[in-house]
């Protein structure tokens, strides 16, 4: 599944000021959403359960795993119809890929503050209180209700991608329903992925012990799963003892690389004015001149290999080639860089963002690619990014080498291992019995 992604550093010149007077309010529990262990156990093994693809070949764990930072390590994607995991992943000769996915898989920190407000690198996913669901999503007014919060109404649109999880049109019944348009209802896709998990014994046993109105005798629903899944990654992946977090409660000063990173982080090099906050994200959307590579997110019926960004959920010109600005957590372990994982290097992409105009006209493809031949170039639209260089509407800040290692520096200051780690792991097994992706 495909949840959020790391990338766009804005550098905009501003008034050098001292880290230690700028740094934001440190994360607290209450900042969390709270959920049971039995809810948790039971969202670890849906999230590793590959029951949940059209094809019962993939899981969200495929795209999202410790090994690679909660991403996948590549680029962009092979999803239904890969075999293996990270740079290793190949096409299946059986069932072939019909592209790669069209964006970098983001990673998975922190994602159960209660102060997110908007998921994907588009943000297609938003609260929104005037609506019944709670959520603004691509649904519009059909989406249904009782999701818990916006990590579960997220985490349901990768089953319903042919790409991702749900199969190819006409492989397995959720894609077919896909295909013909029943997403929700009962006999809708998502209804359809609730009932093969309700026919294992196993789950339907630990959804009635994490959910009481499911044992008293209301029949488990999608967004029971999705629900779940959002309150295993909420707690698995929480991101709140890296060293910069000892640092934000003053219990210990940052070392003097990272320190004088601190600096030019909240100060000249301006990363911070989007960048910011404990979750170093102001959740917005910015024009960074990121290199556009493979398919694009496009329309099935449209030719083009772009991805208009922010543009394509608000339809605004201004919008164009926006992309919403990434946490920062852990970000020295999430490589690849950018909303198409264009950059793979941290050194370089930071350089390139201190001026993406000239960046972009000196771009080298530096790309992490699994092996697959699409049937377009990836890298077709190289040969025009006038219109990606002209959304980019700041200046440029020149940042020396010395200054972009310091930046470095406080970066890595930012590693929390015991979120790198996870709490509870990959399961030995899953109640479907099918194979987990682990190597």
């Amino acid at each position: 599944m495909k949840f959020l992604h790391l990338g766009l550093f804005l550098f905009v010149a501003m008034p050098a000021v001292a880290g230690a007077q700028t740094r934001p309010s440190p994360l607290k529990d209450t900042d969390f959403r709270a959920h049971t262990p039995a809810e948790i156990a039971l969202g670890q093994l849906l999230f590793w359960d590959p029951e949940l693809s059209g094809n019962r070949n993939i899981s969200c764990g495929t795209c999202h795993n410790p090994r690679f930072g909660t991403g996948d390590g590549v680029s962009l994607s092979l999803g239904e119809g890969g075999i293996g995991l990270g740079p290793a992943r190949r096409p299946d000769p059986a069932n072939m890929p019909e592209q790669r996915i069209p964006r970098n898989a983001p990673a998975l920190f922190n994602l159960g503050v209660l102060s997110l407000k908007n998921l994907f690198y588009d943000g297609r996913i938003e609260t929104d209180t005037r609506r019944a669901s709670g959520f603004r999503t691509p649904l519009e007014d059909e989406m249904v209700a009782g999701f818990a919060s916006l990590v579960s109404a997220q985490a349901m649109f990768p089953v319903l991608a042919s790409d991702e999880m749900a199969g190819h049109y006409s492989e397995n019944e959720i894609s077919q329903a896909v295909r013909q348009g029943r997403l929700t209802g009962p006999d809708g896709a998502w209804q359809r992925i609730a009932k093969r998990i309700a026919a294992i014994p196993e789950y339907q046993a630990m959804f009635d012990k994490a959910y009481p109105d499911i044992a008293a005798g209301r029949p488990l629903q999608f967004t029971d799963i999705s629900n779940a899944i959002a309150a295993f990654v909420s707690a698995e992946w929480r991101s709140d003892s890296a060293p910069f977090d000892a640092w934000l409660r003053n219990e210990a000063d940052l070392p003097a690389p990272a320190a004088a990173g601190a600096e030019l982080f909240y100060g000249k090099a301006g990363c911070a004015v989007c960048h910011s906050g404990p979750l170093l994200t102001d959740q917005g959307f910015h024009a960074m001149g990121e290199p556009q590579l493979g398919p694009g997110k496009t329309e099935r019926f449209e030719t083009n290999q772009r991805d208009l960004g922010r543009m394509r959920v608000t339809n605004r010109a201004e919008d164009a080639y926006a992309f919403r600005t990434p946490s920062l957590r852990n970000v020295t372990a999430t490589a690849p860089y950018g909303h198409a994982g264009a950059h793979n290097d941290l050194h370089s992409f930071i350089r390139f963002h201190s001026d993406p105009v000239a960046g972009l006209a000196n771009y080298k493809p530096q790309a992490i690619l699994p092996e697959f031949t699409p049937t377009a170039d990836d890298w077709v639209i190289s040969r025009d990014w006038s219109e990606i260089a002209a959304a980019v509407t700041r200046p440029a800040t020149r940042l020396s080498d010395a200054e972009i290692t310091a930046i470095l520096a406080f970066l890595d200051s930012l590693t929390d291992p015991q979120a790198l780690k996870g709490r509870l792991g990959i399961p030995d097994t899953v109640p479907s019995g099918l194979p987990i992706d682990r190597n």
